[in-house]
């Protein structure tokens, strides 16, 4: 019995979202669709869940750290300036510092916590919510298609999912590119592979601002209203 060579230039992979083969290496270790664009790992190449998690827990993403802070803060607004206070939502991918849902909270958002490494309680993903985000998470997902029709089942009728991630563009030179370094990192999207995303899994649109995506879902009845532009507290 032989073993294929995954490494070997020729060699080609289905794409982890849409299933459309890769033709050939885009760039070291990566992948790209020719169809949604995704630029994905070589699977002979990911981590394993213990060396995953070591990996995660070097991250220095704590609560009180002013320049963390800043970083998420676009994501932090993006909710904030288009669901009001009190609404429920879920940090999935929380990790081991959850610095959004500490933010929100300060806003008078609710929100629980799932992370398959750091909070496994897997009560949260048997609810739905008002909202659902994930903060540098996506681009770690080793099966894309499936993570977002979870996602897409954890949200109320009307209830937006927020990402954050770092979408490659046609002015980044991948070869050189620092996001692809980090060996967590399995799933690179560009802009062609959110819309796919909102396409094959059933969102209404999908908004892109700058490292911000932002998932629609149709409303239904008990939809909760939202409006566009920031919400002040009386």
């Amino acid at each position: 019995m032989t073993t294929q060579n995954t490494d070997h230039p020729d060699h080609q992979f289905p794409c982890p979202l849409c299933r459309t083969l890769s033709p050939a290496y885009f760039s070291d270790e990566y992948y790209r669709c020719p169809a949604c664009e995704g630029i994905f790992r070589n699977p002979g190449r990911l981590l394993s869940p213990d060396a995953e998690k070591a990996r995660y827990e070097r991250h220095q993403n704590n609560p009180d750290d002013p320049g963390y802070r800043t970083f998420v803060s676009p994501l932090v607004a993006a909710i904030t300036n288009h669901l009001p206070p009190g609404s429920h939502g879920l940090d999935f991918g929380a990790g081991p510092g959850p610095v959004v849902s500490a933010m929100l909270r300060e806003q008078d958002y609710q929100t629980d916590l799932y992370d398959p490494f750091f909070h496994p309680d897997r009560r949260p993903l048997e609810q739905t919510w008002d909202f659902v985000f994930c903060c540098e998470v996506i681009e770690h997902f080793y099966h894309p298609a499936d993570e977002f029709a979870r996602l897409h089942s954890l949200l109320r009728p009307g209830a937006p999912l927020f990402c954050m991630t770092h979408i490659h563009t046609d002015d980044i030179d991948f070869p050189t590119w620092y996001y692809k370094n980090d060996e967590t990192h399995t799933f690179i999207y560009r802009e062609k592979t959110l819309h796919t995303i909102a396409h094959l899994i059933g969102f209404t649109t999908c908004t892109i601002d700058g490292r911000v995506i932002r998932f629609d879902t149709p409303a239904g009845a008990g939809a909760i209203p939202r409006e566009e532009g920031p919400h002040v507290r009386p």
